[in-house]
């Protein structure tokens, strides 16, 4: 099979068109395993699209507690080859001291699979159980600059458009410009490669971003922004009812639906500001 790049792959296909058989090429949304090591232990491996491989570890251990700076990581580059691994799929990281975990007492190692992020948790009070705060009350977003950026995630993501198999994740400031977006067959790695990118940027917390997904906004999608400090979390679908009562919990604006000129807002609508935003019409 004829490899273009590391993010997409070639391949042959028949295609039923109408009463019709047509042999063509099409392109696929790469997908590989990346293993995640501290020191010489594993910690996690997870099924993503290869590309900002370090932005998609880095954020992996911010999200999930490891770290709690980007002055923790003390290294954090892809492994030397070793017993015939693609070392292309190996990222090894030293933590500092402080933020290295313990392997002899944790419960299990980390596997996540790209469709639903971090499987086999303990219990849902393992993921909440982290000190997360509640993300900038100050913070103001226009609804009609809101609206507009589904357009902008759309025009920007370059593998989607030749594959149709990715999700994305984009952040956005005040003004809605966008700052980053990365893309991911799986949604909770595109939104690590967006908070990895900023944890190695040094623009931590982002307490005045807007992040936008592609998909739907998951519970791990909404606990990742509120520990990185993102005010605001939009997606084109729907949230699920445990991302709603999280976002309410910890005062996170969540909104679904974003699509034209209409979105819902499921938590924090004190965030959203416009000229018509605080005329409430009862249904």
């Amino acid at each position: 099979m004829p490899r273009r790049s590391r993010n997409v792959d070639l391949t042959q296909v028949s295609e039923w068109d109408d009463g019709h058989l047509f042999r063509k090429d099409d392109y696929l949304a790469a997908e590989e395993p990346l293993e995640i090591r501290v020191g010489d232990d594993p910690l996690s491996v997870t099924m993503r699209t290869p590309g900002h491989d370090r932005e998609l570890a880095a954020g992996f251990l911010f999200t999930e507690g490891l770290i709690q700076s980007r002055e923790q990581i003390l290294k954090l580059d892809n492994a030397e080859p070793q017993d015939g691994t693609n070392h292309r799929n190996v990222i090894a990281t030293e933590l500092a001291p402080e933020a290295a975990p313990d392997f002899a007492k944790m419960k299990r190692h980390f596997f996540a699979a790209s469709s639903c992020g971090i499987c086999g948790k303990a219990s849902i009070d393992s993921i909440r159980s982290r000190l997360l705060a509640a993300p900038n009350a100050d913070f103001r977003l226009d609804a009609e600059l809101l609206v507009q950026m589904p357009d902008v995630l759309r025009s920007s993501q370059d593998v989607f458009q030749r594959t149709g198999g990715l999700h994305a994740a984009a952040l956005f400031d005040a003004r809605g410009k966008l700052l980053v977006l990365r893309e991911d067959i799986g949604r909770h790695n595109a939104v690590d490669k967006v908070i990895g990118w900023a944890l190695l940027e040094g623009r931590m917390p982002l307490s005045d971003s807007v992040l936008l997904v592609s998909g739907r906004g998951g519970f791990e999608i909404v606990q990742k922004a509120i520990v990185a400090g993102v005010p605001v979390v939009a997606s084109v679908s729907a949230p699920s009812s445990l991302a709603v009562q999280l976002a309410r919990e910890l005062r996170l604006t969540l909104i679904g639906f974003l699509r034209g000129r209409r979105f819902v807002i499921y938590a924090g609508e004190e965030r959203v500001a416009g000229p018509n935003t605080n005329k409430v019409i009862r249904g």
